[in-house]
């Protein structure tokens, strides 16, 4: 009793340790990078304020672009709600969370949510994961082992820090997707034992479900995954007993979680259908495949799975180091899969274990292929966002677990089953060298999120910083920053780029000294019921300002060509730099005199 005792406190250290773990790598550089336009929704909605406010096809100054990241004091959960339905496309629950986490926080010295406030609830949830992570590995394997290495490979992964670093909605869905999956286990279970799921079971996994609904709709693709397993199991047994799908009591109780769970997902219908702005989601469609572009999604499929657990510095600034990093992703990979698949064989052959082997691996199979039919059957990019991989994670990680850990005891047992003493002796130095194993993809994996911590791998889909910096260091006067605007996603574009230039401002007034600029910024709305046109809104407010004014334009080659070049012609704006592009931003600088006269733009 001693012995089990302490052995248990030795689980609850290395728990504890590994919890610590995971929390130390997501709070390293939390806020050192930049928000980008998907953070700062999370911002603005959780605050309750709207991308609304800020004024169109005028020029604003970076107080008014930057308002709506600023706290509202009478704003409550009603405001909340409105704001996010009104101008977006998800649910509610993590943003109301949100809401009353940023209280907790004083704002900036800008008088905005700071990145950290905004960053450190997904860490919250990310670093939740962990435990919860240890408790379905040991749930669906029985082994504490499994537990342990399925919390350890969450708490180091690359995918897992680069999730908990964004000040998004993907690490609560993934505490969700893990307790429903705990309840998926539990079921299978009952439903080989032909048994029935207590009501407690089938009443907590509705209200998972929901909340998973409710946190994120992809959440839908889980449940999805997740009934094609029951399916499957289901069809096997009827097989087995003749061909008649059986109708007992323990059935009865999974059409009830299925009735259940259909219930707390239709009342977001009328949502979905009242989504006026299909910009938000136009970007995850892509026009007709040809030729080797049919073979993109698998390519970025295989890249999510593999920085699941391992990454390097693909993003290193040295294309030497990104080329190596890339070869040695593609190495360890190879060099692992053989361990796992094996360890899953070992897990097999317990009649328990092999049943979760089935479920988790028919679950992770069922959730990829349907990725793969949307991808392909409705022209989207689901493979390229990685993030949506959260869908699948948590199972991808409690296998990966198993099959790792299965060499640490279990092979002693397969041992004992052989009279061949030299068996037995090669089976425990192949147990050594398993342990050192997992102990060293568990180190490389950490070096995975490192990686993504120091900004080498998973960068910010959107890098304003780097645009903030290069017009601090070419403008010297009056400026101007010009964007074509469709959605608030182009509003969050710009307010990255506002937000970095007003930080260095306030760090140089810190310092005592002042930037030799005045900043301006123009959203030229840009839609199908626009009353003019990019270019005409252009033209209208560089005959409006002072000249001469340094002119910055983002993205307007996504505007015709033709119509900004004679108005660039018409208000005297020579170039002043060669045209860059960095993530999310396709920009230059322009010098503007005015026009000399004053005509129509035809």
């Amino acid at each position: 009793m001693k012995a089990a005792f302490n052995h248990g406190r030795q689980h609850l250290w290395l728990l504890l340790f590994l919890i610590a773990l995971g929390l130390g790598l997501r709070l390293i550089q939390l806020a050192a990078k930049p928000l980008w336009t998907d953070e700062f929704s999370t911002i603005v909605f959780s605050l309750g304020n709207r991308f609304l406010t800020v004024p169109l096809d005028q020029v604003i100054t970076a107080d008014q672009l930057l308002q709506p990241l600023r706290p509202q004091s009478r704003t409550g959960v009603d405001q909340v709600v409105q704001s996010l339905l009104s101008e977006s496309n998800h649910p509610p629950l993590y943003f109301i969370l949100s809401h009353f986490w940023l209280k907790l926080f004083p704002t900036n010295q800008l008088g905005t949510v700071s990145a950290w406030a905004a960053r450190s609830l997904s860490v919250l949830f990310g670093v939740a994961s962990i435990p919860a992570s240890y408790w379905l590995g040991r749930l669906a394997f029985r082994s504490r082992i499994v537990g342990q290495v399925a919390a350890g490979l969450m708490a180091v992964s690359p995918f897992a820090v680069y999730l908990a670093q964004e000040a998004r909605h993907y690490t609560l869905p993934i505490l969700w997707i893990i307790a429903s999956l705990c309840c998926l286990i539990v079921a299978t279970r009952t439903i080989r034992d032909r048994i029935a799921l207590p009501y407690w079971v089938c009443w907590v996994w509705i209200l998972i479900n929901g909340l998973g609904i409710a946190s994120h709709y992809f959440f839908t693709f889980t449940l999805i995954a997740e009934a094609v397993v029951i399916a499957c199991l289901g069809l096997v047994q009827s097989w087995r007993e003749g061909g008649i799908w059986h109708p007992s009591v323990h059935w009865q109780r999974i059409w009830l979680v299925a009735a259940g769970t259909a219930g707390t997902g239709i009342v977001w219908f009328p949502v979905l259908l009242n989504i006026q702005d299909g910009e938000l989601t136009r970007w995850i469609y892509r026009g007709e495949r040809s030729g080797f572009a049919w073979l993109e999604p698998v390519g970025q499929a295989v890249a999510g799975w593999i920085s699941m657990i391992y990454l390097l510095p693909i993003q290193s600034p040295s294309e030497t180091i990104a080329v190596l990093s890339g070869a040695g992703l593609l190495m360890l990979t190879l060099w692992t899969l053989p361990k796992v698949f094996w360890g899953l064989n070992v897990q097999c052959v317990d009649r328990d274990t092999r049943l979760s082997v089935w479920v988790l691996g028919c679950f992770v199979i069922s959730a990829i292929l349907l990725f793969f039919s949307i991808t392909y059957l409705f022209e989207a990019e689901l493979t390229g966002a990685f993030r949506y991989n959260f869908v699948y994670f948590p199972g991808t990680v409690a296998l990966i677990a198993a099959g790792l850990a299965a060499g640490w005891n279990v092979v002693r047992e397969i041992a004992q089953t052989r009279a061949d003493q030299v068996s037995i002796a090669l089976l425990k130095l192949l147990r050594v060298s398993r342990r050192k194993t997992i102990l060293l993809i568990g180190l490389l994996s950490l070096v995975g999120g490192l990686t993504v911590v120091f900004n080498l791998g998973y960068q910010k889909v959107h890098r304003p910083d780097v645009v903030a910096q290069d017009i601090l260091r070419h403008s010297s006067q009056s400026t101007l920053i010009a964007i074509p605007h469709r959605t608030h996603g182009q509003t969050g574009r710009l307010m990255g780029v506002a937000l970095a230039v007003e930080q260095a401002g306030s760090q140089a007034t810190s310092a005592g000294k002042t930037l030799p600029i005045d900043l301006r910024f123009l959203l030229a709305h840009d839609t199908p019921r626009s009353t003019s046109t990019v270019a005409e809104t252009l033209d209208k407010t560089l005959s409006e300002v002072t000249t001469p004014i340094d002119l910055w334009l983002i993205n307007f080659h996504e505007v015709e060509p033709g119509l900004v070049d004679r108005v660039l012609k018409k208000q005297r704006c020579a170039a002043k730099t060669e045209p860059e592009s960095v993530d999310g931003y396709r920009y230059r600088m322009y010098r503007c005199r005015g026009r000399v006269k004053t005509s129509k733009l035809k």
